[in-house]
């Protein structure tokens, strides 16, 4: 039983006090989330030293999230995507054990769902897979459900909702919650989990009380899947994402005064200027 926790990146300028050289950027972030989401992987396949040295920076216990490149998922929509898929697993091999899952996320007008059964089917058995779908189909057929997720349990598969609704509660206030309203899903709240391990996406507002009101629902499911002997990972996100590196321990401590058995997240190394509780 274990709850991993973290952000959409590993580095903002708003969690250092001083500049940061890159080899302790990741490190310092990793005393305070044991948990990462990949999104840099989407746009470009990483060389594998850059990986190597990701691994050095983290403890064994600390969980990489890794996003399928878009030239899989978007691009080829996972149609001839054997030379992508085998440089992107030669890059990320380094990580061992810290690779929590492939992130598979696909566009929203894809529904092949044929082709995602080939793509999972496809992976080697070591690998952990979480599909995070846009399609509203599959939020409102139940059919669409129903056959996802029988393509999902099959191949022993994670499906990944996005929690979008406390950021779109209410008109955006700023220019950071405007553009994260233009550009993210909204789509209805999923909370079943498939596997031991479900993954969570969260979004909040600018206001971290905001936030965490947002997020109650999902710290009482937290606290449902660790009893139910699951090891969730839950993401926060910000339109700014400058507190979600605080606000990610803040859920976990939450969770934690439910759960006291669970561990405790890392010390940690003392950058952050920012107190917002």
């Amino acid at each position: 039983m274990r709850l991993y926790v973290g952000c959409a990146m590993w580095t903002h300028p708003e969690w250092q006090e001083k500049p940061l050289p890159p080899a302790e950027k990741l490190r310092t972030y990793s005393s305070w989330c044991n948990a990462v989401e990949g999104n840099t992987t989407f746009y470009a396949t990483p060389q594998r030293r850059t990986v190597e040295s990701w691994s050095r920076q983290t403890d064994p216990d600390f969980r990489f999230v890794m996003k399928l490149p878009r030239t899989v998922t978007h691009d080829r929509r996972l149609a001839g995507i054997d030379d992508d898929m085998n440089a992107f697993l030669e890059a990320v091999e380094p990580l061992g054990r810290r690779l929590h899952a492939l992130w598979v996320q696909l566009p929203g007008s894809f529904t092949d769902l044929r082709a995602l059964a080939t793509l999972l089917e496809g992976l080697p058995p070591h690998y952990r897979v979480a599909v995070e779908v846009r399609h509203p189909a599959f939020f409102d057929n139940h059919r669409a459900i129903a056959q996802l997720e029988s393509v999902l349990e099959f191949a022993g598969a994670e499906w990944i909702p996005f929690d979008t609704a406390t950021l779109f509660a209410s008109p955006a206030r700023s220019a950071a919650e405007h553009e994260a309203q233009s550009k993210k899903p909204r789509l209805p709240v999923r909370t079943r989990a498939l596997t031991e391990f479900p993954i969570v996406r969260y979004h909040g507002r600018d206001d971290p009380a905001a936030t965490v009101a947002g997020w109650q629902p999902w710290v009482e499911q937290t606290v449902a899947w660790l009893r139910e002997g699951r090891s969730p990972t839950v993401f926060i996100h910000t339109p700014d994402n400058a507190g979600s590196r605080a606000l990610s321990r803040k859920f976990h401590d939450e969770v934690r005064a439910l759960v006291p058995e669970l561990e405790p997240l890392p010390t940690p190394i003392p950058t952050d200027p920012m107190t917002l509780f």
